[in-house]
C-alpha cells in the first residue's frame, strides 16, 4: 500500500484486464435473452467476481435509469469507467454489443422461418419470466441498501413508485421532481460542533 493509500485508508482496486472485462460482458450480452441484463451484471460484477461493491454498483443503476439511452448500455459504461476508465468503457460496451449484434444479423435472415416454431415461442416466454425474476432481485437489493440509509430514502422510493406505477404521472416530471429531492436528502452534511446550540 502506498503512503497516500495508507493515509486516506482507501482500498487498493484489483487489477482487471481489459480482456476479462470484454469476456464477461460478451457472455452477458450473448445469454441475456428477453432482457434482464442489469441483474445479470450485478451478479457477475458484484456477487461472482467482487470487482465492485454493491454500494458502488447500485448508484450506477440509478444513473443508468435517469440518463438518456438504454439502461444496460449506460450501466456497462458506468462499470467499465469504474473498473478501467475509458479503456474499460470500450471493453465493456464492445463486449456487450458484439454477440447480440452478430446474433441479430443472423436472426433477421431467418426471422420469418422461426416465427412459427411453437417450442421457441414457449421457450422465449420462459426466458422472459426468468428475466423478470432477476429484475425483482436487483430491485430488492437496492431496497435493502436504502433501508440501511434510514426512512427518508424509503419514503422517496415509495412516492416515486406511486407517482409512476399508480398515478401514471409522466416519467420526465417525476424524475425532475424526485431527483433533486433525493440528492438534497442524501447530500453529506457537516456534523454540528459540540459547542453549537
Amino acid at each position: 500500500m502506498s503512503e497516500t493509500q495508507a493515509e486516506t485508508g482507501s482500498e487498493i482496486k484489483p487489477f482487471i484486464s481489459l480482456f476479462a472485462i470484454y469476456r464477461v460482458f460478451f457472455w452477458i450480452g450473448v445469454f441475456s435473452f428477453g432482457g434482464g441484463l442489469v441483474p445479470w451484471m450485478q451478479r457477475e460484477i458484484v456477487t461472482a467476481r467482487g470487482w465492485m461493491k454493491n454500494e458502488d454498483f447500485v448508484p450506477g443503476i440509478a444513473l443508468a435509469q435517469v440518463l438518456p439511452g438504454v439502461n444496460s448500455t449506460n450501466l456497462a459504461v458506468f462499470i467499465g469507467q469504474h473498473l478501467r476508465g475509458l479503456a474499460g468503457v470500450i471493453a465493456a460496451l464492445g463486449g456487450m454489443l458484439t454477440g447480440p449484434f452478430i446474433i441479430m444479423i443472423a436472426a433477421t435472415a431467418v426471422y420469418h422461418q422461426i416465427l412459427d416454431i411453437k417450442p421457441l415461442q414457449i421457450a422465449m416466454t420462459g426466458v422472459a419470466a426468468a428475466a423478470i425474476g432477476m429484475i425483482l432481485r436487483t430491485g430488492l437489493s437496492a431496497v435493502q441498501l436504502s433501508i440501511t440509509s434510514g426512512i427518508v430514502p424509503i419514503v422517496i422510493m415509495l412516492a416515486t413508485f406511486v407517482m409512476i406505477g399508480v398515478m401514471k404521472w409522466p416519467l420526465l416530471w417525476v424524475v425532475a421532481i424526485m431527483t433533486p429531492l433525493s440528492i438534497a436528502v442524501a447530500w453529506p452534511r457537516k456534523p454540528k460542533a459540540s459547542g453549537d446550540a
